[in-house]
């Protein structure tokens, strides 16, 4: 297998992993990327991106990174398509293999690999992808003012999300398949207590129609009973709000990580439990998940990575 040695490797290209590249190529330390299974991380999945610094008319998502990916390879980042497929970080040099093909031995390793919204797997979720289906309120839920939603989950997230958008929209459904919310007792109250907000308990969605965006989602209420029933409810917006999945399953023999994957760091910065690993973006924040927290940490991990490489 061949076999590459680098100073730092970033893994990942979101927002994350282009900023600590910035700042690595700026230090001198020409850092090696590799853009993994979706150049550009999330972002690319969503259309125009109205809350990050800077643009004040808003940017389109896939333009914003792009710019992010030019200006690392300006200051002398190496960015190069491929996937990390395995690593061994018991000792330095780490090894990362790429591609199942190649190895890259780093001094030091910024993992920026991001996590992925849960989807319910329906088809029409593909099809109106930025046309009306969101996995984060925060970024789209402007474009909702006054309009009809729906979010999909019944834990502590949907009911943060269904609440965010009660501020904006003219009305929210909360789609729970279950007879109760598991949200914290606080959070259901915040629901309950909502008049915008409308919850369908025991409710499923079995897809989405409309012609140039979502107009509607297929219901069906009490799946498998005997008093199954199926009906079209208008909705202008489809939030998923059941998890997200970090991207760090390769690192987990070696990397503190919590119960649902997101890699454990140290207090308010982008160290792991092992010297000269570092962490930035969603792959290490299961609260924020913006492009803007993203950045920052990939600024923070590059920083830190520079230290520890003077050391």
């Amino acid at each position: 297998m061949e076999t590459e040695k680098v100073r730092l490797l970033i893994i990942g290209s979101g927002p994350a992993g282009y900023t600590a590249a910035i700042y690595a190529g700026r230090a001198n330390l020409s850092p090696v990327l590799y853009a993994g299974l979706q150049p550009g991380g999330q972002l690319t999945t969503t259309t125009i991106v109205e809350n990050f610094p800077g643009h004040p008319q808003g940017i389109d998502a896939n333009q914003l990174m792009e710019d992010m990916r030019q200006q690392a390879a300006n200051f002398g980042a190496d960015i190069r398509n491929g996937v990390a497929t395995k690593a061994d970080l018991s000792v330095r040099p780490f090894k990362i293999t790429i591609d199942d093909e190649k190895l890259i031995e780093a001094d030091a390793l910024i993992i920026a690999t991001g996590a992925a919204a849960r989807y319910l797997g329906l088809e029409d979720e593909k099809k109106y992808a930025g046309m009306g289906v969101s996995a984060c309120a925060t970024c789209d839920g402007f474009f909702y003012r006054k309009k009809v939603v729906a979010v999909v989950g019944g834990g502590d997230t949907a009911c943060e999300e269904a609440s965010y958008l009660a501020s904006l929209a003219k009305k929210v459904y909360l789609i729970v398949r279950k007879p109760f919310l598991r949200a914290s007792k606080i959070m259901q109250e915040r629901v309950m207590q909502n008049e915008k907000i409308e919850v369908l308990f025991e409710h499923n969605a079995e897809g989405l129609y409309g012609e140039n965006g979502v107009e509607g989602v297929h219901l069906v209420k009490r799946l498998g009973e005997a008093d199954e029933s199926h009906y079209d409810l208008p909705i202008d917006g489809f939030f998923l709000a059941i998890g997200h999945k970090p991207s760090s399953d390769i690192f987990k023999d070696y990397l503190e990580v919590d119960k649902a994957g997101y890699i454990v760091t140290e207090g308010a910065t982008p160290r792991t439990n092992i010297p000269g690993v570092f962490a930035a973006g969603d792959v290490a924040d299961p609260h924020y998940r913006q492009a803007i927290t993203a950045a920052a940490s990939g600024c923070k991990a590059a920083i830190e990575a520079e230290r520890f490489l003077m050391k």
